[in-house]
């Protein structure tokens, strides 16, 4: 059963609410001033909080703070119970945290209905998110309520490279997000020797360089247009100042960071250690999953060989190599420099 906290000094209001939220299924703890209702929280760890601001012994705004200094309760939604005269008020509760607030006096209805919208939406963080700017999107659009990201990358300057020509360098330190509005890109490492790595590919849609923002670091690689690249400029303390508004975003994120952080040591430990034939087909579905998400039948995969091989992990001659046994056994087809893949769920088993 779902547990809910109901922090009011008034006694006629507190015990109407409570009427009407048991008759709607609810388990209800009340306390009648702040000091009372951290303490209840504390013990009874509930499932959602609703706390008047004007109280005696600590008002609302001391609650709200007190309930964030324990991890437990960080994530758990809370709602002020405002008199329309405090109105001018909310915006320091909401700006401190407080994910809603209901004026007085109200229904039952809007009560039940504002206490439904926050579980459901606290669910639905509990929902895995992808691992990738996607992700990130839907979940900042499930806290939000609207999609911030694209407000983020309309109505932006737009920079413009040639191909190959370099975006930022690894060693230097992020100033903006990056949002492709046409293109492909590449980031890669060089090792000592100068053989390239390319650790990440980024095409239309995809926003680039947020790993260094989010982490507060320089750039651990380099990013170069792979052809003509059209990038939105987003500065960084517009992102920023976006996913600190919401810790419980900034948890999701890291989230989704330590998964790109497992991606990363999977490709490592599959350079280190596949075979040819299977990185070469690992980088053959990594790129039709990555360009070709709409399963067209026509998809060439269009990049140079020394792309493909720096992708893969291999040398260039032993890329092409492979190629050429992949297209004698008809699982790709070669026209130039562009791959078609003609046996997909071969080459996926290999994958796999």
């Amino acid at each position: 059963m779902t547990r809910i906290l109901l922090i009011e000094d008034n006694p006629e209001i507190r015990e109407n609410m409570t009427e009407i939220l048991e008759l709607a299924g609810y388990e209800v703890f009340t306390a009648p001033n702040g000091k009372d209702g951290v303490d209840t929280a504390i013990r009874e760890q509930p499932n959602l909080i609703l706390c008047d601001i004007m109280m005696p012994v600590l008002d609302g705004y001391g609650v709200l703070h007190m309930v964030q200094k324990h991890p437990q309760l960080q994530s758990v939604p809370f709602i002020f119970l405002t008199a329309k005269s405090e109105r001018n008020e909310i915006r320091k509760g909401m700006e401190s945290g407080a994910d809603d607030y209901i004026t007085k006096p109200f229904d039952s209805t809007e009560l039940l209905n504002a206490i439904e919208m926050r579980l459901k939406k606290i669910e639905r963080l509990k929902q895995p998110f992808q691992g990738n700017l996607e992700g990130v999107n839907e979940l900042i659009t499930v806290t939000y309520g609207k999609d911030y990201l694209e407000e983020l990358r309309k109505d932006r300057n737009i920079n413009r490279y040639k191909k190959k020509q370099v975006i930022y360098s690894e060693g230097n330190h992020p100033s903006r997000l990056y949002y492709i509005q046409k293109g492909k890109v590449k980031t890669f490492k060089r090792n000592d020797d100068g053989k390239e790595l390319i650790v990440g590919l980024y095409a239309e849609g995809d926003f680039l360089g947020y790993l260094p923002l989010m982490e507060g670091r320089t750039y651990r690689e380099t990013a170069e247009a792979m052809e003509e690249v059209e990038l939105s400029i987003i500065p960084r303390s517009e992102f920023e100042e976006l996913l600190g508004s919401n810790p419980t975003v900034m948890k999701k994120f890291m989230g989704i960071l330590a998964r790109n952080v497992d991606e990363k040591a999977e490709q490592l430990l599959a350079v280190a250690y596949n075979s040819l034939r299977k990185k070469v087909a690992d980088t053959l579905v990594t790129l039709n999953r990555k360009y070709n998400k709409d399963n067209d039948e026509s998809f060439h995969i269009d990049l140079s060989r020394e792309n493909l091989a720096a992708i893969a992990g291999v040398a260039k001659e032993s890329l092409i190599r492979m190629l050429s046994e992949l297209k004698e056994e008809k699982l790709i087809g070669l026209q130039g420099s562009k791959i078609k893949i003609l046996n997909y769920p071969k080459l996926e088993d290999m994958f796999n």
